[in-house]
């Protein structure tokens, strides 16, 4: 008892003398948990294969990414780009990339993994049937996705339901699907991939849908956020902003970086008309900027 009040004294008297050290650890911590989060080391590029003004190769995609200092990528393709599936995987490794993701199903690639030893995520849009009630729409979309599952199963791979709009885009539905699999068919790696570029319905209850789907997160794709009746006013025209320039973004990550997720985050391309290397660095700089906002916040 008396060492308990001697500690408590001697910490008494340093709070009384140093008013500062608390703020200054906890803002240590939170300067800490931004970068782990948010910092380089954590991102993922995401839609740059197709997304890309100058069509780079596998080679030229590899050596951008490493220029940039991103060291993950997901990798999204077209049929055009079935041919390159082997070199971007060997690209990858010489640059020291880590290959985080495919896009889809795609048997070819999934052997070439196997291959290479590689276990990247698979991220595929959840479907969902037109009819019945929600738990019948619940079954129904989780076995539709069963020979997928079992696939990934194994090849060790982990199983992303992607949002992309629709009744399978609705974070609540995806997280139920995903408990579903997970009782039902002991799906354990069965997941969630979250986009803030499809998730403009979801901004204004953004912490409830986030807190439903963290249990099951896999990764989430940030994106400048406009209000959702502006894009639709707009026809999607500003449906793909850089990182800062929107107005719901920083909100919105700040619910994330107050949570316990701590899985990667993507950053888009996602422009065709554009150099993919100038829309990361837009990101990039505006994602800069937010962090600074975040670390400064009480």
């Amino acid at each position: 008892m008396v060492h308990c009040n001697v500690k408590t004294n001697i910490l008494i008297v340093i709070l009384v003398l140093f008013p500062g050290i608390l703020p200054a650890l906890y803002g240590g911590e939170k300067a800490e948990r931004i970068e782990q989060l948010f910092g380089k080391e954590n991102l993922v590029a995401w839609c740059i294969v197709p997304f890309d003004e100058k069509e780079r190769n596998p080679v030229q995609r590899a050596a951008m990414l490493k220029d940039l200092g991103i060291l993950r990528c997901a990798y999204d393709w077209r049929e055009k780009h079935i041919p390159e599936f082997e070199q971007e995987i060997l690209e990858y490794r010489k640059q020291g990339i880590e290959y985080t993701a495919f896009w889809s199903s795609h048997e070819g690639a999934f052997k070439l993994f196997e291959k290479h030893g590689v276990s990247p995520q698979i991220w595929i849009t959840l479907k969902s049937s037109p009819e019945g009630d929600h738990e019948s729409k619940v079954a129904a979309a989780a076995n539709e996705l069963l020979p997928l599952v079992e696939r990934t199963r194994e090849m060790g791979s982990k199983l992303g339901l992607y949002n992309h709009g629709g009744w399978g885009g609705k974070p609540e539905n995806m997280a139920t699907v995903c408990k579903y699999l997970r009782e039902h068919h002991q799906a354990g790696h069965v997941g969630i991939v979250y986009n803030f570029h499809h998730g403009h319905d979801d901004i204004q209850h953004f912490e409830k849908a986030f807190t439903s789907i963290l249990p099951y997160l896999l990764c989430v794709n940030l994106n400048g956020m406009a209000d959702a009746e502006q894009v639709r006013l707009n026809a999607g025209e500003n449906k793909i902003l850089p990182i800062g320039s929107g107005k719901n973004e920083q909100v919105m990550m700040q619910i994330i970086l107050d949570s316990d997720y701590m899985g990667p985050i993507g950053i888009l391309g996602h422009i065709a008309s554009q150099d993919v290397e100038v829309s990361l660095r837009n990101n990039l700089e505006g994602l800069k900027k937010i962090k600074e906002q975040l670390e400064t916040r009480d």
